[in-house]
């Protein structure tokens, strides 16, 4: 086990180099920068921006720049936002915090509906729940989060005027209890819309395992011995589901950034959503590649956290 953790760290420090060296590239490739765009000043003289260039270490060969970023990133230093000034990792922990929490209650939310209603629907087949289940998953699915937000916003907060329209707070000044309660009646829409659009791929992949699993043959032989439905399901169904579905589990970590940006917007929160989409349009690098690191670290250590549960759980897969 050890060595299998020791493994997965090395693989975990060469891909984030890879995938580092790759987007830096990338992105210090694109046609426009942040200080030539005019983000700072639309009359700034080139002799300006050639200045402020050599000031944050742009006028050097592209390598070096990567290196001597690279090397600040081990120490947890991400530089300095180009927009805000401030310090790149005070910026990510003042707004991750407000995302992990919407993102975490979302994921955790999707399983259990997925989980229940996926099953259900498998051991029905054909029946109404489930056609009425699939026919809502495929709906969740196409739907796509910007516009189901708009349809959240006129109806529940325009409309009937029964929810906040942006923010995650009505009072800067709350504390305590009330400030949970405000905070949580903020969120209700955002998580909801988030549940909603993981609800249905995650719902269909459980009942395609389901499936599967049922048309097995030691699923038969358990039914002719006359086991009882919670039995097969506690015994056989169940602990066949566990490595897909801690697998998926893994690869949803990512989804804490990425999956933020669109409703972040929308709602105006200040997570790593807004931080990021702000950060593209202005082309502040720092911000970006800061944000590009922890999702690839998330993405890496998810798919590593599953691998080593998996192996916990079944000593033999790792052959």
């Amino acid at each position: 086990m050890l060595k299998t953790i020791l493994n997965k760290l090395i693989y975990l420090c060469v891909m984030l180099f890879i995938i580092s060296a790759i987007s830096f590239v990338a992105i210090h490739l694109s046609p426009n920068s942040f200080f030539a765009s005019g983000a700072l000043n639309p009359n700034i003289t080139k002799e300006s921006v050639e200045l402020l260039k050599s000031i944050y270490g742009l006028d050097k060969p592209l390598y070096v720049q990567f290196f001597s970023w690279f090397k600040a990133i081990v120490s947890l230093d991400f530089g300095i936002s180009f927009s805000s000034g401030a310090f790149v990792k005070d910026e990510i922990l003042s707004r991750l915090p407000i995302t992990m929490t919407i993102n975490l209650i979302s994921m955790f939310l999707v399983f259990v509906l997925a989980f229940y209603f996926g099953i259900k629907s498998a051991l029905k087949q054909n029946k109404t729940i489930d056609k009425v289940v699939s026919q809502l998953s495929i709906l969740s699915f196409c739907l796509p989060s910007f516009y189901l937000g708009l349809i959240f916003i006129y109806i529940f907060s325009i409309y009937f005027e029964l929810l906040p329209l942006s923010g995650i707070s009505s009072d800067n000044n709350l504390t305590g209890i009330k400030y949970i309660v405000d905070t949580a009646w903020h969120l209700i829409m955002p998580i909801s819309i988030m549940v909603i659009g993981g609800f249905g791929a995650m719902t269909i992949y459980i009942r395609q395992l389901t499936i599967k699993i049922l048309n097995q043959d030691y699923i038969f032989f358990a039914k002719s011995r006359q086991l009882s439905s919670r039995q097969i399901m506690t015994n056989y169904i169940s602990p066949n589901l566990y490595a897909p579905v801690i697998t998926m589990l893994g690869l949803s970590l990512p989804g804490i950034i990425g999956g933020s940006v669109i409703l972040e917007t929308i709602f105006s929160i200040d997570g790593m959503g807004m931080l990021f989409f702000q950060a593209a349009l202005s082309r502040d690098y720092p911000v970006i590649m800061g944000i590009l690191i922890i999702g690839a670290f998330l993405t890496i250590l998810g798919n590593m956290i599953a691998d080593v549960v998996l192996l916990k759980l079944n000593p033999y897969a790792k052959n």
